[in-house]
């Protein structure tokens, strides 16, 4: 299924007259407070995440999954659902595989449905969580942390197997993210698991295109309960700087025990030069996967505040990998993800609206009152206009939920794919 551009046209029309009305309001508003209003929309319009190959079916629980039928069955599906997203936001201009739930059959054809849907590869990631078939070693025990050298060297060699099919279809970056760790006290080493990982990370690393970077991921706990080998940014910093220049901490928002502050964590890592990448969602209580900005929107907005700094103040820092790692068990997928796109976005406008300058100022006088005013002003401004705008400039819908549902897309899909296809991944 794909949206055709006539289609995008009416459905804007419908909504144009009170887009016009709301971008004036807020335009004359913020240029009056001297704020450069096209240069942030053009920053919107130039900002793209990425969506994983996994988030594209029903998600799930432990304790069942509820499919929302017209699931992906392969990979060309998966990327043809990804242009659905795109072609209605402007903002998802890439997708990121998940190894090897989705290899590639054909590379040359699954990279012209991507090119035709103006779709890139991101970031490909690995899986040594799971058992795979065939497979002659078990990763119940751990994978790159692993007492069992013959399980190490299995987990490496699929890392390496990731990077050789991410080179041919473009990607520029490895996600390493392990479930290894232990439930139980006395269970495993510390010092060794550590080590082991930090062993195997550097003989993965060694296999890198020297364009390439590595992110390495962190998680305090699951499926692990007592101890995860990667608990923290500070152990996948270590891990980082001991592989080498281009490998990176990677920053997944579900990935921290209640209350963290992930903004600091991510202006340090900045500072360092060794932030590489960002998964996008939100949690009400640990790693719940849930809509980005559905719980905690000014946690996300004081995240991107940090974010806005650090991108204009430290060029030691790469670019950074956006991606959004979410899963779907009671709202449909594609909805989902549009939601938080939106959510993303918006929070990135406000940031764009901190005057970075007068809070400068403020702290510099320990006016923690004019601090918290100059944040929260920000975070209180209806920018949703300024997103619409970024959108129709790029050829997108204005309203991409209320679009979506319009042209009954999910209704196409079904009739498409049928009701019982399921999609590969969590």
């Amino acid at each position: 299924m794909k949206i055709q551009e006539e289609q995008i046209q009416i459905e804007n029309q419908k909504d144009l007259a009170s887009h016009v009305e709301s971008l004036d309001f807020l335009s004359n508003k913020l240029t009056k407070q001297n704020y450069d209003v096209n240069a942030i929309i053009s920053k919107l319009a130039d900002f793209q995440v990425a969506i994983p190959s996994w988030a594209l079916g029903a998600g799930g629980t432990r304790f069942g999954r509820f499919s929302y039928f017209g699931e992906p069955s392969n990979l060309e599906q998966k990327i043809e659902d990804v242009g659905i997203i795109h072609s209605l936001t402007k903002t998802a201009g890439a997708v990121s595989l998940h190894i090897p739930w989705d290899v590639p059959e054909d590379y040359t054809a699954i990279k012209e449905v991507a090119n035709s849907l103006d779709i890139k590869f991101d970031a490909v990631n690995s899986n040594t969580f799971q058992d795979q078939k065939n497979a002659k070693e078990s990763y119940k025990y751990g994978s790159l942390s692993n007492v069992s050298q013959a399980v190490r060297e299995q987990a490496i060699q699929h890392n390496l197997d990731v990077i050789n099919i991410g080179n041919k279809l473009g990607s520029k970056a490895l996600t390493v993210w392990l479930a290894d760790g232990s439930c139980f006290p006395g269970q495993n080493n510390f010092q060794t698991a550590f080590q082991n990982t930090q062993d195997s990370l550097i003989d993965i690393y060694k296999g890198l295109p020297q364009d390439w970077k590595m992110l390495i991921e962190y998680k305090p706990y699951e499926p692990n309960f007592y101890s995860t080998v990667i608990q923290d940014w500070g152990a996948s910093l270590m891990l980082a700087n001991g592989c080498g220049d281009k490998a990176y901490t990677l920053v997944d928002l579900g990935h921290h025990l209640p209350n963290s502050n992930i903004e600091q964590i991510v202006s340090i890592l900045q500072l360092k030069g060794k932030l590489g990448g960002f998964h996008f969602n939100d949690s009400k209580y640990g790693d719940d996967d849930l809509t980005a900005g559905s719980i905690k929107p000014y946690a996300l907005f004081l995240i991107f505040n940090e974010l806005v700094y650090g991108m204009k103040n430290n060029p030691q820092n790469p670019d950074l990998a956006w991606m959004i790692d979410a899963s779907h068990n009671v709202k449909d997928p594609l909805e989902d993800l549009i939601q938080s796109l939106e959510a993303i976005q918006e929070s990135y406008a406000k940031a764009l609206l901190v005057d970075q300058d007068a809070l400068k100022a403020a702290q510099l006088d320990n006016d923690v009152v004019k601090c918290q005013e100059i944040l929260q002003g920000a975070f209180r401004t209806d920018v949703r206009p300024l997103l619409e705008k970024a959108r129709l400039l790029s050829g997108g819908v204005l309203n991409p939920i209320k679009a979506y549902r319009s042209l009954d897309v999910r209704e196409g899909l079904i009739r498409e794919r049928g009701k019982n296809t399921i999609a590969t991944g969590l």
